[in-house]
C-alpha cells in the first residue's frame, strides 16, 4: 500500500476488527490499540475512518503521539493541507490553535514564554554557535529518549538501566559534573552536536540542565544526573589519582552510579554537626564507619557513595569525605516514600562497622567541609536551574492547555484572569532567567577560589528565588488546569507531578530560610559596614 493514504481509503477502515484514524495528517492503525484506550474503544470507534485531530488534541497531549505513534503508524494522510483547510474554514476564530510568526533563527515551538528570550533570537552576549548546535542535539535526544517515557517511570519508581548508558554515549552524563569537559575520564565520548571539548562551558550546563528538565519531572532529572552531578565533583575536585581513574570513567559512561551522602536524620544543612563516625583501626589501614544517612538521591541503586563523616573533634574542623562502595560489608540502602521526585531513589542508608580503606578518603582528612562547602555551590546552580525550567514546563503547559479547553462558551486563554495568572508567571520567570545567565557567566569568568569566595551567596539566593517561582507557578497552573492537575497521566500529567515535587526543590541542597539567610550574611562579611 501507498505510504500515502487518500480520505477514501481511510473511510473504508472504520470497522472494529479494521479500524483506522488520523491525527496532524497522519494515519494510525488503532484497532488492536482501541481496548487499552484510557477513553475506552467506543470514542476511537466514533472517529474510526476519519481525521481525528480536533479530538485528539482535545484530551491529549503531544508527547502521547511520540509515544505511541511509531508502533501504530501506516502513512501520511494524502492531501493533508486540504482537510485542514477545510476544518479551518468550519471553526470560528476562537477555536483555531496559536499561529506565530517565527524568525528563521528561532528555535523550538515558540510558545510564548515556553523558553528563554534567546531560543527566540533575540540578541544575547552570552551564546555563541557552539551553544546553538548543543541545544538542538540535546532536545532531540531529551524528546526521542525521555520526554515520553516519564509518567511510566514516575508510576515505576525507577529508570531502566539502559538509559543511563544512552545517555552517556549521547554525551548527556559528562556534562552534568559541569566544566572542564572531563576529557581524560571519557576520550572516546563525543559531545551533543559535534562540539568541540574545549568549547564546553558552564553555559552548555546551563542548557543541558534546561533541556532536560524540559520533562516536567524531578524525579527523571534527579535519577538521571542527580547523583552524578553532586557526588562525583569531590572526587574529580580532590581525590587522589588512583580514586578518580577507578571510579570517574565508569560513572561518566554510566556503568556505575554514584551518589552523595551527606544528610542524616538529625542533620540536614546544619553540615558541621553530622554523626556518623569514621575510626582508624589500629594497624592504620582502614577506617570502620558507623553511623545513618537519609534522603540521599540515587542511593538505592548507587554503586559509590561519597559520605560526610566525623572523623576528628566536634564541629566542621572534624568533618571529612570517604569512598564507600556497595560491595562494602555492612551498607545497607532502603527506598524511602516521598511525596515526589520517586525515580531518583530517594534513600535511608545504615552503615554498621563498615571497613574502607583509607586509600578511599578523599582528599585530606578533616578537610571534609570545605569540600562540601566547595560543591554546594555548584549543586544550588543546578537546583536553580531546573527549577526555573519546571516553571516555564507550568507556564507552557498552561498557554498550550488553555488555547483548547473552553468555559462559559469561551477559551481558557480569552478569560483576562487567566491571562492575568499567566502575565504573573512570565514576568517573575523572565527576570530569573536574566540573573541565572548573570550568575553563570560569573562561572565562566571567576576562577574557582573567586566563585568559593564570591558566588556562595548570590547562589544561595537565586536557588531560593527560583524554588519559590517554582511554587507559584505550579500552583497557578494547578488552578488553569481545574482537575486533570489533581489527576495522575493525562493531559495535567506534568503538572499533578510538578506540584508534588515543589518541596524536593525548596528543601534540599539547603531549605529557603537557610540559602536566603547565607546570601546576607555572606554579603555582610564583604561588606565594609
Amino acid at each position: 500500500m501507498s505510504s500515502h493514504i487518500t480520505a477514501e481509503e481511510l473511510a473504508q477502515h472504520n470497522k472494529q476488527d479494521d479500524l483506522w484514524i488520523a491525527v496532524h495528517g497522519r494515519v494510525f492503525d488503532v484497532t488492536k490499540f482501541a481496548a487499552e484506550h484510557p477513553g475506552g474503544k467506543k470514542v476511537l470507534f466514533n472517529v474510526g475512518g476519519k481525521d481525528a485531530t480536533a479530538q485528539f488534541d482535545q484530551f491529549h497531549k503531544k508527547e502521547t503521539l511520540l509515544k505511541y505513534g511509531p508502533q501504530l503508524y501506516v502513512g501520511k494522510l494524502a492531501a493533508a493541507e486540504h482537510i485542514k483547510e477545510m476544518r479551518e474554514q468550519r471553526e470560528p476564530a476562537s477555536a483555531k490553535p496559536m499561529e506565530l510568526a517565527l524568525s528563521p533563527e528561532a528555535f523550538g515551538e515558540q510558545i510564548p514564554y515556553g523558553d528563554p528570550a534567546w531560543y527566540q533570537d533575540w540578541n544575547s552576549p552570552y551564546y555563541k554557535d557552539s551553544h546553538r548546535k548543543y541545544r538542538a542535539a540535546v532536545r532531540e535526544f531529551v524528546e526521542k529518549e525521555v520526554i515520553p517515557y516519564c509518567h511510566d517511570w514516575d508510576e515505576a519508581k525507577s529508570l531502566p538501566k539502559e538509559l543511563y548508558l544512552k545517555c552517556a554515549q549521547a554525551g548527556i552524563l559528562p556534562g552534568v559534573v559541569g566544566a572542564p569537559w572531563p576529557t581524560h575520564f571519557v576520550p572516546e565520548v563525543k559531545l551533543p552536536g559535534g562540539i568541540k571539548p574545549e568549547e564546553f562551558d558552564q553555559f552548555h550546563e546551563l542548557i543541558l540542565t534546561d533541556e532536560i528538565a524540559r520533562c516536567g519531572s524531578g524525579g527523571v532529572m534527579w535519577g538521571v544526573s542527580g547523583g552524578l552531578s553532586i557526588g562525583l565533583p569531590p572526587i574529580l575536585n580532590y581525590g587522589s589519582t588512583q580514586l578518580k581513574d577507578r571510579v570517574a570513567g565508569p560513572c561518566l559512561r554510566g556503568e556505575k552510579i554514584i551518589c552523595l551522602a551527606i544528610t542524616e536524620p538529625s542533620a540536614g544543612s546544619d553540615v558541621a554537626n553530622l554523626k556518623s563516625e569514621a575510626k582508624l583501626t589500629p594497624d592504620g589501614k582502614h577506617y570502620v564507619v558507623n553511623g545513618e544517612k537519609k534522603w540521599i538521591t540515587n542511593g538505592v541503586f548507587a554503586d559509590y557513595f561519597t559520605v560526610a563523616v566525623r572523623t576528628g573533634g566536634r564541629g566542621m574542623s572534624g568533618v571529612s569525605l570517604l569512598l564507600i562502595e556497595r560491595n562494602f560489608p555492612g551498607v545497607k540502602t532502603t527506598q524511602m516514600k516521598c511525596s515526589g521526585v520517586w525515580p531518583s531513589g530517594t534513600t535511608y542508608i545504615t552503615f554498621e562497622d563498615v571497613q574502607v580503606p583509607v586509600e578511599n578518603l578523599i582528599g585530606k582528612e578533616n578537610h571534609g567541609f570545605r569540600y562540601i562547602m566547595a560543591n554546594f555551590n555548584h549543586e544550588r546552580w543546578g537546583l536553580a536551574a531546573s527549577a526555573l525550567r519546571f516553571s516555564r514546563v507550568c507556564l507552557e503547559e498552561s498557554i498550550r492547555y488553555a488555547h483548547k479547553r473552553k468555559t462559559f462558551g469561551q477559551r481558557l486563554i480569552d478569560h483576562p484572569v487567566i491571562r492575568f495568572k499567566m502575565g504573573q508567571m512570565a514576568r517573575q520567570i523572565e527576570a530569573t532567567q536574566a540573573w541565572i545567565e548573570y550568575i553563570t557567566y560569573q562561572m565562566c569568568t571567576m576562577n574557582k577560589r573567586e566563585q568559593a569566595e564570591r558566588l556562595g551567596g548570590p547562589t544561595a539566593l537565586l536557588k531560593a528565588q527560583c524554588t519559590q517561582i517554582f511554587e507559584f507557578c505550579a500552583r497557578e497552573a494547578s488552578q488553569i488546569f481545574g482537575g486533570l492537575a489533581y489527576t495522575r497521566g493525562g493531559q495535567g500529567e506534568k503538572i499533578e507531578r510538578l506540584y508534588r515535587e515543589v518541596r524536593a526543590y525548596a528543601i534540599p541542597g539547603g531549605s529557603e530560610e537557610i540559602m536566603i539567610d547565607l546570601g546576607i550574611r555572606q554579603a555582610m562579611r564583604r561588606s565594609k559596614l
